[in-house]
Formats: structure tokens, C-alpha cells, sequence
């Protein structure tokens, strides 16, 4: 099993999605459950819920020996119980496997947001993870469908070179589809169906969650997930375009303090104590204390409170993101007082549904399938970026003129750091090494 940790590590296997966490970090950890995380509940978005159809047998095998190198006695796969053909496909390979004594999967409820990692631990164990922790606090691992998949190709040598991508939103042709890492975002973004983008704006990821993408000359990382296409004048785009400085003025002029972004906080619900509501009173009023008690640093940005429950149209989630990094910058960190925390009464009856959301997004209209396309992506070069997850940049370990194959190492994790190694997309010539990016052109 330590040979597949290493495998793992060499091959650069991060979070498909989110902040791209390196994988075989979290998997040299013990373990109750392994946990898969196939919520996949940010609107618009089709990458799970296809690989778990397309590639059933791969993922759980990568699933299950995640499971085995961490000790867990589950392995569990949270799937949302509207995908009923998924969720067949998945249990008869299963059976076929032989595994139905260590895998199962259990179906979620299609509510926002069921992908949360401590929301799933929730949900498939019962456990709440404390504030501020990690799902291993409470015994748990979890990976999505995409690094399970990652995990079994690492099993075989294959490290990550490609990862899968909707393109979805106000476009002629939705779809999903893999994509070489480094890959120029226009390249991805055109298989839309749109040439010109003029007059529209990107969302870089799911709507909820994903920032306005600034760069349209940027390049597809390994956790990129998806691309929401929109016009400019679409009411998501004109809410995330809003500047820290605007989000202060309508929170002081507009705030009705009737705590409705707290009492739908995902958070508050399962137990913690992250009153968004005392966070914009106490910024309003600059009074510090206030601010604290609200306790922003546990916030973990899903944007529910702010794209759906604030009935003024307020920013509650940009408060918490200034009070944060003000308290921060204060030295202040925080620390919590409890250590059993117990799920809030009210929180069955205060779940947001998928559909709902959407409708409040403005998103109906293209909440269609976004179907798996195979696509021959062959940029003329790509530019892989060398900190592509969470911790230090990978050091490259080739030099302008060398020949690379795909699939061959091109940068290392730095001695004594968090972070994961990067690997050549395409075969071809090395044309430019710095440290942000190793630059390749195709032969």
C-alpha cells in the first residue's frame, strides 16, 4: 500500500476541483470511511456525474485501494439519488467487483451544497466535523470521482495530464469533455460553440462558487472543473463584478439584520457557530468585537447566503471574506471553545434545493445536459503551470531545448514542502522555464 501512496505522489495527483489539495498528503492518514465526494452540486456543472457512468470499474478500484492504504472499514460513495442510472451502474460494478462488502453507495438529497466536504461527512456518517477542521478530525477521507480516477491511473504508472471540463451557460452547445493540461482556455472555451467573446464574461468554475475569470489568455489547470459562459449584463455576472469597497456601501445602507444569511448557513446548521448577520452589523459599525463574534474565518465560501438567501440583495459572504482578512491581518485567529457540536433542530426544513437555486440564479434556461464530447485538443503549446494546488510551486527539473514526452516529469515538489510534482501534456520541445510556468511547444 506504500507503493501506491508513492505512485500517487509521483504522479501528481491533486483535487480534481476546489483548491486542488495534494492527494497523497491526504491519503497518508488512518481512517474510519473514505468518502467519495460525487455531489457534484454546483449548478451547470457535468464532470462527475458522466466519469461515474463512463468509467464505473476504474474509479472504484481507485476508490477502494484509497480506502485500503488509509485503513478505512467504509468506503462510501455519496451520489445524489437523482441520478438514479449512475447510481445503478455504480452498484453493479460493485457487485461485479466483489466489493459490496467494503463499497456502497448512498444517495444524497439534491440540495446546495451537498459537495461541501463537511456537509458529505455529514450526510453519509452522521459526524460533524469541528470548526475549522478537516474531515480526518472525525475518522474521515474524502476524494471526488475524478481523483479516484486519477488514483487508479497512478496505480498504472499514469500520471495526470489531462482533466475534464464543462463548458456550459448561455452557449449553442453545452457540453464536457477532457482537456490537456496547459491547454489556452480559449481553445476549451470555443468548443461552445462561440468564436468572439465580446459582450460576454466567464465564470472560472461552478456559479456559486467560481470567481469571474479575468484572463481570458489563461490555461487549464488539473483542477479546473468548468466554465459557465454568460453576457455581461446577466444579474450572476453584475453581483460578482462587485468591488469590496461597493459590497461595504449596500451592506451599511441596505442590511435588514434579519439573519436570514445565517439561519441558511450550510455551516451554523450542522452545529457551528458562523452568524454571517453579526459580521455585517460589526463591520457597519466598525466594531471589531462584534465582527469576531460572528466568526467569518469559518465561513467556507459556498455564496448561499449571498446569491440566495439575503432577501436585500447584500453581500453577506464579501463580509465575511473583509472581516477575515482584517482579522487576520490583526493577527487574529480563531479558536474554538466546543468540541461537540450538535446539528441545529431547524435544519431539515432549511435545505436549499438544486432547482430552486438554479431558478434564483437566473440559470433555468441552461440547465441542460452538457453531454461527454470527444475532442482532439492540439494546441501548438502549452504552458503548465507550476503551482497548479494548494502549497509551493513545483521546482521545474527541465531546461529550454530539452525533448519531453507526455506523461514525463517536468517539475518536483520542493524538499520539505507541501505540493505536487507536474508532468508534460504533450510531447514535444521545452521552449520556456520560469517559475511560474515550463512552457512546451509540439513537435
Amino acid at each position: 500500500m506504500l507503493e501506491l501512496l508513492e505512485q500517487v505522489r509521483e504522479a501528481g495527483v491533486v483535487g480534481a476541483g476546489g483548491a486542488g489539495f495534494p492527494t497523497h498528503v491526504k491519503l497518508n492518514a488512518q481512517a474510519e470511511y473514505i468518502l467519495l465526494n460525487g455531489a457534484e452540486c454546483e449548478p451547470l456543472l457535468r464532470v462527475d456525474q458522466q466519469l461515474m457512468a463512463l468509467y464505473p470499474n476504474e474509479i472504484i478500484k481507485g476508490f477502494e485501494a484509497a480506502g485500503r492504504l488509509v485503513g478505512a472499514k467504509q468506503a462510501i460513495m455519496g451520489v445524489k439519488g437523482k441520478h438514479k442510472e449512475v447510481i445503478k451502474i455504480l452498484e453493479a460494478a460493485i457487485v461485479a467487483l466483489q466489493l459490496q462488502d467494503f463499497v456502497k453507495v448512498q444517495a444524497l438529497e439534491d440540495v446546495y451544497p451537498a459537495g461541501d466536504e463537511q456537509i458529505l461527512v455529514y450526510e453519509l456518517t452522521g459526524k460533524v466535523v469541528p470548526e475549522g477542521g478537516i474531515p480526518l478530525n472525525v475518522g474521515c477521507v474524502v476524494v471526488n470521482s475524478e481523483t479516484a480516477l486519477n488514483i487508479y491511473k497512478a496505480s498504472l504508472g499514469e500520471a495526470v495530464t489531462e482533466t475534464y471540463i464543462t463548458v456550459a451557460g448561455d452557449v449553442p452547445h453545452p457540453l464536457t469533455c477532457k482537456v490537456p493540461v496547459g491547454t489556452p482556455i480559449l481553445d476549451v472555451l470555443k468548443t461552445s460553440g462561440i468564436e468572439d467573446f465580446e459582450g460576454y464574461t466567464i465564470i472560472d468554475g461552478g456559479p456559486m462558487m467560481g470567481p469571474l475569470l479575468k484572463d481570458l489568455n489563461g490555461v487549464v489547470t488539473k483542477k479546473d472543473k468548468g466554465y459557465i459562459i454568460l453576457r455581461q449584463d446577466h444579474m450572476l455576472i453584475q453581483k460578482k463584478g462587485v468591488t469590496y469597497d461597493q459590497a461595504k456601501k449596500v451592506n451599511k445602507a441596505s442590511c435588514e439584520q434579519c439573519r436570514m444569511c445565517t439561519d441558511l448557513c450550510p455551516r451554523y446548521l450542522i452545529g457551528h457557530n458562523l452568524q454571517p448577520h453579526k459580521v455585517i452589523r460589526g463591520l457597519n459599525y466598525t466594531l471589531s468585537e462584534l465582527a469576531k463574534g460572528g466568526n467569518p474565518q469559518l465561513c467556507c465560501q459556498c455564496n448561499l447566503c449571498e446569491l440566495f438567501a439575503c432577501p436585500a440583495g447584500i453581500y453577506p459572504k464579501t463580509a465575511n471574506m473583509i472581516a477575515r482578512q482584517t482579522l487576520e491581518a490583526e493577527g487574529y485567529r480563531y479558536k474554538p471553545t466546543e468540541t461537540v457540536f450538535q446539528v441545529r433542530s431547524s435544519r431539515d426544513y432549511r435545505l436549499v434545493p438544486s432547482k430552486r437555486l438554479v431558478a434564483r440564479l437566473g440559470l433555468s434556461h441552461y440547465d441542460q445536459p452538457a453531454p461527454m464530447q470527444s475532442i482532439a485538443f492540439q494546441p501548438e503549446s502549452v504552458r503548465i503551470a507550476t503551482r497548479q494546488h494548494v502549497g509551493a510551486p513545483a521546482v521545474p527539473s527541465v531546461k529550454v531545448g530539452d525533448k519531453v514526452e507526455k506523461g514525463q516529469l517536468i517539475g518536483t515538489i520542493p524538499e520539505k514542502s507541501l505540493g505536487a510534482t507536474i508532468h508534460a501534456s504533450i510531447t514535444g520541445t521545452v521552449t520556456d522555464v520560469s517559475d511560474a510556468f515550463v512552457v512546451i511547444r509540439r513537435d
